[in-house]
């Protein structure tokens, strides 16, 4: 677990270091406190926690995994710029993933789920009025819960590999994000599960999920330096119709 020890930072000694120091750089790298383009030294990282270089390689390697660092040969590794594509292609297998988990609820709900995910929208609705930033682990505990009654526990495992891009555009749209409208649309989620209305249970969990990168093309444009755009014009985040059961 990382600590703070006055301007250290400090792992937990009796667990594995490598895991843990990549925990901590990838929540520096989401939270843009290391922001695009950013130089990263294996020397400075391992001073900084007290450790060797090797623990930092291994985290590095599974960071660029992520695609949130890049290990340049010769030239030292930079965080990498959040892949505009990359976004889209993790909202849209996030969407397949997340519409058939509450697909699964709804044919069977399960009263004591119910109960468990109602408690924690509750808790949401408390934090509406707080920091963005606190309501995103709220957000976080609602879809791995909504994964695990579904027994879909690895899923979430693969969907937190795949949002890492996605979580560094909510970062960058505190001002903006819509924290009443996602409260909302999980109270929705929920009820349609309870009702076993699966096809209007899939709809909402689809149009959920489009509304946090609706700014996406705004959010580019505002900070240009932030994102790798592809060639030719931007893609567009999906903003048709949703039914029930149809992909977009």
């Amino acid at each position: 677990m990382l600590q703070e020890s006055g301007s250290a930072s400090v792992l937990d000694p009796l667990a594995p270091i490598a895991p843990q120091l990549f925990r901590a750089l990838r929540d520096r790298i989401i939270h843009n406190d290391l922001p695009p383009s950013s130089r990263i030294s294996e020397t400075e990282i391992a001073r900084e926690f007290g450790i060797s270089r090797q623990p930092v390689r291994e985290a590095f390697i599974k960071l660029a995994g992520e695609d949130l660092l890049a290990i340049l040969p010769q030239r030292g590794t930079v965080v990498r710029k959040i892949r505009y594509e990359a976004v889209l292609d993790a909202r849209f297998l996030r969407e397949a993933i997340e519409s058939d988990i509450v697909r699964i609820l709804a044919s069977t709900p399960n009263e004591t789920w119910l109960t468990k995910l109602r408690e924690q929208i509750e808790e949401q609705r408390a934090a509406m009025d707080g920091r963005p930033e606190d309501f995103f682990a709220l957000d976080d505990r609602f879809h791995r819960t909504l994964a695990a009654a579904a027994g879909k526990k690895g899923a979430w495992r693969l969907i937190e590999g795949l949002k890492s891009q996605m979580d560094r555009v909510r970062f960058l749209s505190l001002v903006h994000f819509p924290v009443p409208n996602l409260v909302r649309q999980h109270e929705a989620i929920v009820e349609h599960i309870a009702k076993a209305d699966v096809a209007g249970a899939e709809k909402c969990v689809r149009e959920h999920l489009r509304e946090v990168l609706n700014d996406l093309p705004k959010i580019a444009a505002s900070v240009p330096g932030f994102f790798e755009m592809p060639d030719g014009d931007a893609p567009r985040p999906v903003n048709v119709n949703i039914q029930g059961g149809d992909d977009q």
